[in-house]
């Protein structure tokens, strides 16, 4: 103990010449970590976007669908459940108002070099407690990683690869060694996981499936649980961080329920009776014409559009380049003209949607018109070991085939035809594309959700047109996450989330070695040396102008690869909700902020008045 202490003292002696010097001394101690942008809160008492005197009480209920076997989410095993997040806290906490900059959490400060970043020592505030009352300390953060390494999910391995060592200096001082100093992004990375406690882990199987969660320090407890319905969190009265800063005005629903539904559109049936109170809208359709139900035509449902400042989610049809002739880049590249967006968003979408040209659209991460000088200098050292095809797309002003919308996207489809038959492909007398070993050509679409046909039937028809035997095959949520995590698929969609900050997710997203691991995000199975490199580059990003032009490479070389089939997406976020709840009227930059909202009493009576009714 007198160890402890004299290291301690040490420590902030160490600490304080730091701060005194930092003119002098690249590695210095923050009470924030940032990518490259100075925070605009680092001295603030309250957010912007939080009200401090929000009232506490009332209830938030929310849709999920399938069903859920497990409460680690961090195992890779079975069906998460949601919600786990709200059971624990993290060393630091993220902006929701500027991109790479996060603030204290369980930790109040950091010492590392910005620039350098060959470690990083996190002091934890002594004042943390797991749900138990049990202090939150340098050892469980320890024990929280090496068990994330050695028994986590395959992604997380990959995400946390570049940690060589993490070992506690003191009961509140934990040290993080990486493998380098030029991945400015690490200490961001560590900063951003749940820890858990190692009292209570310690004589439990970590890998196994469990309906009983590892104990927390956040702001919620579980409170019941439906197998498979619903789970139902609790606000923990005595939670330790309430007086935080990113806290201050937080968390402020004493519950937070989750109900399982089988599909979306069995949940919004819910929705309009009031079994859940809060939508993410995702259906255009839906949005436009469906929102004039009984309670909405009372004035009860306030519907919201959050224009946002992120990349839009990558909406997009798979293409499974495991599988032949899906490896052919050529066929890859005439199944694009297959798809008609333009009829679509005429005729389904109600004009509401955008088509994405790019992996990391709305932001200024999209490549977009010639590569840049920047761009080249990036591009020039790899350009001989590109395919012609590859190398013509990288260079080229980006767009994808663009139809008349008359609905039968004639022209596109004569030109996919003689794609095909220039690259080898031929037709049998049934009018059926047989591949270079004249076998017919048949593909499974692997699908969970009710009403997706009906968008992905102008594409299979279109498919068809094209002589590709197609069948829509639509599976149950456990299988269909089974089947997902194992690449047993041809083609099925995806909707991936990009941050403004890109980094080492890149490498589960589009690596070589994320390709054969089962339960990774590379769902397509690229495998390009070339893209190995340039995803390296951007992990090792030095600045933010480097960051933007490597990511902005990135995105032309996927692109050119016709690894995924770009749908649609819109720079906006759709919420519906039962008018019983308020917000601060400064909105954060990056997300709708949720977690800041509060029930209104007056309005809740109002609505639950209504519901008695009925």
């Amino acid at each position: 103990m007198g160890l402890q202490i004299r290291f301690g003292q040490l420590l902030a002696f160490t600490i304080g010449t730091t701060l005194i010097s930092h003119a002098y001394a690249a590695v210095q101690t923050f009470n924030y970590i940032s990518l490259d942008a100075k925070p605009l809160y680092a001295g603030a008492s309250v957010l912007p976007y939080a009200n401090a005197s929000a009232p506490k009480g009332g209830s938030i209920v929310l849709p999920a669908t399938g069903t859920f076997d497990n409460f680690n989410s961090m195992n890779g095993k079975g069906s998460p459940a949601e919600g786990v997040q709200f059971l624990y806290d993290k060393l630091m906490s993220s902006s929701l108002d500027e991109p790479g900059v996060m603030y204290p959490m369980l930790a109040t400060s950091a010492t590392y070099d910005p620039d350098k970043p060959k470690y990083v020592i996190f002091h934890l505030n002594p004042k943390a407690r797991f749900s138990d009352g049990s202090p939150v300390t340098a050892q469980d953060v320890v024990y929280t990683f090496k068990k994330l390494l050695s028994e986590g999910a395959p992604g997380l391995r990959i995400y946390f690869s570049e940690v060589e060592d993490i070992k506690a200096l003191s009961k509140y001082d934990v040290r993080f060694d990486f493998k380098s100093d030029d991945n400015k992004e690490m200490p961001l990375i560590v900063s951003d996981i749940s820890i858990f406690s190692e009292k209570d882990l310690k004589n439990k199987d970590f890998t196994r499936v469990t309906m009983q969660a590892p104990m927390g320090s956040g702001p919620y407890l579980v409170d019941k649980i439906d197998a498979g319905r619903s789970i139902t969190y609790k606000r923990n009265p005595n939670y330790w961080g309430k007086d935080v800063m990113v806290n201050k005005g937080a968390y402020n629903f004493n519950q937070i329920k989750y109900v399982y539904y089988r599909t979306l559109d069995i949940a919004f049936e819910g929705f309009k009776t009031g079994q859940y109170t809060f939508q993410t809208e995702y259906v255009s359709r839906r949005w436009a014409t469906e929102y004039t139900f009984n309670a909405a035509n009372a004035g009860l449902i306030k519907k919201i559009e959050f224009h946002h400042h992120n990349p839009i989610p990558t909406q997009s049809f798979i293409l499974n380049s495991r599988r032949k002739p899906l490896d052919d880049i050529f066929f890859r590249q005439a199944l694009t003209y297959a798809y008609d967006f333009e009829w679509q968003n005429k005729a389904l979408f109600y004009g509401k949607y955008k088509r994405l040209q790019s992996f990391f659209d709305n932001s200024e991460l999209a490549a977009t018109g010639k590569p840049s000088a920047a761009e080249l200098k990036v591009l020039n050292p790899y350009l001989n070991q590109l395919a012609p095809v590859v190398k013509r797309g990288v260079l080229i002003d980006w767009k994808y085939p663009v139809s008349d919308a008359s609905g039968f996207n004639r022209y596109n489809l004569m030109v996919a035809r003689q794609m095909l038959l220039n690259k080898g492909y031929r037709y049998n007398p049934q009018g059926q594309l047989l591949d270079k070993q004249g076998k017919v050509i048949r593909f499974e679409f692997l699908i969970h959700q009710d009403g997706l046909e009906r968008t992905l039937m102008p594409f299979v028809r279109n498919l068809k047109k094209l002589g590709i035997t197609i069948t829509v095959r639509k599976v149950d949520v456990p299988q269909y996450i089974e089947r997902k995590k194992n690449y047993d698929y041809d083609i099925t969609t995806d909707v991936m989330p990009q941050s403004l900050t890109p980094g080492n997710e890149q490498a589960r997203f589009w690596s070589s070695q994320s390709a054969d691991e089962p339960g990774n995000y590379n769902y397509a199975g690229v495998k390009d040396p070339v893209i190995d490199a340039v995803i390296n580059r951007i992990i090792r990003s030095q600045r933010r102008e480097e960051l933007v032009t490597n990511t902005k490479v990135l995105d032309r070389l996927l692109r050119a690869g016709y690894y995924q089939i770009l749908t649609y997406g819109k720079g906006a976020d759709w919420y519906a909700f039962w008018d019983m709840y308020d917000y601060p009227a400064v909105q954060p930059k990056l997300g709708v902020g949720l977690n800041y909202w509060w029930v209104n009493p007056a309005k809740a009576q109002k609505v639950n008045q209504y519901l008695k009714r009925q």
